[in-house]
Parts: structure tokens; C-alpha cells; sequence
């Protein structure tokens, strides 16, 4: 039994649908690994922060939360090249390496706000496209 024009119309559309969502899954992850990258350099490079609260400062030794951002930046850059070429373990990897950036990121809202709720934002969509693109059931929807 053949499909229909219409219908492989509307699979073709879908499967591209899915793989233009794969394709941005990767390109953000890229992005939010590359950001880390460089917050993780910076912090490494200047490991001495005052935050200055109300009436209190205090001075924090960056060089671990560097290395952690270091870390988690390269291991999302190399995820996200394993989901531009549509490795099946990539997926999931995408999922548990954007989780732990967002805990990451949380952490470091003290230190520089704005960085850190941008990686989280690119993290959450990255889950989100990731977990919603099924490559498998394209043609079925």
C-alpha cells in the first residue's frame, strides 16, 4: 500500500520539521558549551571576584567554578557535534550534560547574573528540542 501524495508531502514537511529541530538542538548546545568555555577561561584567568552586597563583601576563589565550566563547555561542544551528525547517543547526552549546566549555572547566579540565566534559557531549549525531536516516528506523524 502506497502513501498518498499528500501524505509524503506531510512526512517529507515533518521529517524536515525534525531535523531542522535537531539542527538547532546542536547549534545551541554549541552555543551555551562555548559560553561556558569562555566563563571557565575567564574565571581561571582571574580567580578573584568582590561581589559587593548591602553592607558586606565577599571575595571568592573562582578557579574551581572555572574548571567546572571549562569542563562542562567542552564536553556540550563535543555533544553537539555528535547531534549534527545524528549519533543516537548524542541525544541523551545532550539531555544529562544541558541538566547539569543548568545546576551549574544556578550556582553561579551569584557571580555574574545575566551569563548564567542565559545558559540557562539555551539549556532548557536545548532539552526541550531534544527530547521532542523523535527522528524515528517523523514519517509517522
Amino acid at each position: 500500500m502506497s502513501a498518498s501524495p499528500d501524505q509524503q508531502a506531510n512526512s517529507s514537511a515533518k521529517q524536515g520539521f525534525a531535523l531542522g529541530i535537531s539542527i538547532v538542538a546542536a547549534a545551541l548546545l554549541f552555543v551555551a558549551g562555548l559560553v561556558s568555555v569562555f566563563q571557565g577561561i575567564s574565571a581561571i584567568a582571574n580567580d578573584e571576584l568582590f561581589v559587593v552586597g548591602r553592607n558586606y563583601v565577599f571575595e571568592f576563589d573562582l578557579t574551581a567554578w572555572g574548571w567546572i565550566h571549562l569542563i562542562l563547555g567542552i564536553i556540550g561542544i563535543l555533544i553537539a557535534g555528535g547531534l549534527a551528525v545524528g549519533a543516537d547517543w548524542a541525544r541523551i547526552a545532550a539531555i544529562v550534560i544541558a541538566s547539569l549546566s543548568i545546576i551549574a549555572q544556578f550556582l553561579w547566579l551569584p557571580y555574574y547574573p545575566a551569563w548564567a540565566i542565559l545558559i540557562i534559557v539555551l539549556d532548557l531549549i536545548v532539552i526541550w528540542a531534544v527530547s521532542t525531536w523523535n527522528p524515528n516516528n517523523a514519517y509517522n506523524l
